[in-house]
């Protein structure tokens, strides 16, 4: 079985939002994290804040890999890796509102979205896909 292709990576991400995303902690070691991912002008994102350690981690060293899951759990799964670049706020409020429009719809309030992202420090991850990865066991 090959390798999905980016555009078959990110029609399964705009379907299934749940991941793990590795970073490389200063010391070489992995740092993993669970996140909702969603798919904007050709790009895996999500959403953290700037004082996370996977934003801290992705300022020093820009690679990221992330395994997207289904729900279940088991089953389908898609890997990816690339270079992620980190949209700070005010510039990144666009595509924050994008983003939770991705994963999660509308929201019943933007303003206070808007205000909670501020207060949060929010970030966007935004993830170039270069390379995709095997969806089967060996």
């Amino acid at each position: 079985m090959a390798a999905p292709t980016v555009d078959e990576v990110l029609g399964f991400a705009r379907e299934h939002k749940l991941a793990v995303l590795a970073t490389h902690r200063g010391d070489g070691g992995v740092q993993m994290s669970p996140v909702m991912v969603g798919v904007d002008d050709g790009a895996l994102v999500i959403s953290s804040r700037e004082t996370a350690y996977k934003t801290h981690n992705l300022r020093r060293d820009p690679r990221g890999w992330v395994c997207l899951i289904t729900r279940g759990f088991f089953g389908e799964w898609h890997q990816a890796e690339g270079r992620v670049t980190i949209e700070s706020l005010p510039e990144a409020m666009d595509a924050l509102v994008r983003y939770y429009r991705a994963v999660s719809g509308e929201h019943p309030d933007w303003e206070d979205y808007r205000a909670a992202m501020l207060r949060e420090q929010r970030v966007i991850l935004r993830m170039a896909i270069e390379r995709v990865g095997p969806t089967r066991q060996g």
